[in-house]
C-alpha cells in the first residue's frame, strides 16, 4: 500500500523504487499484487507512463487513511516519554536565517531526539512537494494561499519596508517615489520574492525597471549591508527591526508602493501530524507569531 501510495503521489513506478531502495520490477511487482488482491486495475500504464484509474484515485484516499491510522497506532504504543522523529520543512531560503538562530537552539535541546531537514525552494515547488507528500511542512512569505487541500496553521501579515543607512542621501527626505531609488545601489532578495515582485510591477507600470548591485536570498546579510551604507534594501520588518532600534538603518517613506506580504505556516489535509511535527508546528508558530 505504501509502495502504491508513493507510485501515486510521484506518477511514477521507477522514482517510487528509487525512493524506497527498490528496483523498478520490484514496484511493479508489488502494484500487480496490490490489483489482483483488489481485483482492480489502479494505473493506466501507456508508453511508459502511468496515470492513477477512477479505482486507483479511491483507493489512494484510503490508503492515506489507513497509512494515518497505522501511524498513529504505533505512536501510541512507544514505551518512551521522548518526542523523536524526522520533521521535512520547505521553506524560502531568505527565512532560515531568521528561523533558526538563537531560539531553535533553546528549542533543539528540548527536543533532541528531533530531526529536521529543510529544503529551501520556490513557493510553487514548494507546493508541490507538499502534494507528492516529499515535505511535511511548508512555510511561505508570499502572497497568501488558501485551498480546501491545506491546512494553515499561521498566517500573519508582515509589513515590508525600503531601508537604508540613517546617512544615506535619501534617508533625510519626507517623501520618496520608488522611482527615486533607482540612482542608488539596490541590494534585493531572489527575483520572484513576492515583495519584490510588487516593487517591480510598480516599476513597470511607470515604464522603468531596477538593476540591483546584489541579489542574494540572506535577507539577514542584506540588511547588515544596508546598515553598512553599501545600497538601499527593500526587507521585511522582522528582519529590519532589530536595526531600526539600534539606529543603524530608518525606513525610507516610500509613498507610491506600499508592500507588504503573508507568512503561512500549511500542511496538508491528509498529513499525519506526529508529534515531533506538532512540537515543530508549534516552535515555528512561536517564532512567526512574534
Amino acid at each position: 500500500m505504501k509502495t502504491f501510495m508513493l507510485a501515486a503521489e510521484l506518477g511514477s513506478f521507477t522514482k517510487a523504487a528509487e525512493i524506497q531502495g527498490y528496483s523498478q520490477p520490484t514496484v511493479s511487482f508489488q502494484i500487480r499484487q496490490l490489483e489482483q488482491e483488489l481485483g482492480c486495475m489502479l494505473f493506466e500504464r501507456v508508453n511508459h507512463t502511468i496515470a492513477l484509474t477512477d479505482k486507483g484515485r479511491e483507493v489512494l484516499l484510503f490508503s492515506r487513511s489507513l497509512v494515518k491510522l497505522e501511524n498513529e497506532l504505533m505512536e501510541k504504543l512507544r514505551d518512551d516519554s521522548e518526542v523523536r522523529g524526522l520533521v521535512r520543512l520547505a521553506a524560502p531560503d531568505s527565512l532560515t536565517g531568521w528561523l533558526f538562530g538563537e531560539p531553535f537552539a533553546a528549542f533543539w535541546k528540548q527536543y533532541p531526539g528531533i530531526t529536521l531537514r529543510i529544503t529551501t525552494a520556490g513557493t510553487q515547488e514548494m507546493f508541490s512537494m507538499l502534494d507528492h507528500n516529499e515535505t511535511d511542512l511548508v512555510l511561505t512569505l508570499d502572497s497568501p494561499i488558501y485551498s480546501s487541500q491545506y491546512i494553515i496553521r499561521s498566517d500573519v501579515t508582515i509589513p515590508v519596508h525600503f531601508v537604508a543607512n540613517r546617512n544615506n542621501p535619501l534617508a533625510g527626505r519626507e517623501s520618496l517615489h520608488v522611482a527615486d531609488l533607482l540612482s542608488q545601489p539596490l541590494l534585493m532578495t531572489e527575483k520572484g520574492m513576492s515583495y519584490r515582485k510588487v516593487m517591480e510591477d510598480r516599476l513597470a507600470q511607470q515604464s522603468l525597471e531596477m538593476h540591483p548591485v546584489l541579489e542574494m536570498g540572506n535577507v539577514s546579510q542584506l540588511c547588515a549591508l544596508a546598515a553598512a551604507d553599501a545600497g538601499i534594501s527593500l526587507l521585511p520588518d522582522f528582519v529590519t527591526q532589530p536595526y531600526i532600534e539600534r539606529g543603524e538603518i530608518v525606513y525610507l517613506p516610500v509613498d507610491d508602493c506600499p508592500v507588504e506580504t503573508q507568512l503561512q505556516l500549511i500542511y496538508h489535509k491528509d498529513k499525519w501530524i506526529s508529534p515531533a511535527m506538532e512540537k515543530m508546528i508549534g516552535y515555528l508558530m512561536s517564532r512567526s507569531e512574534e
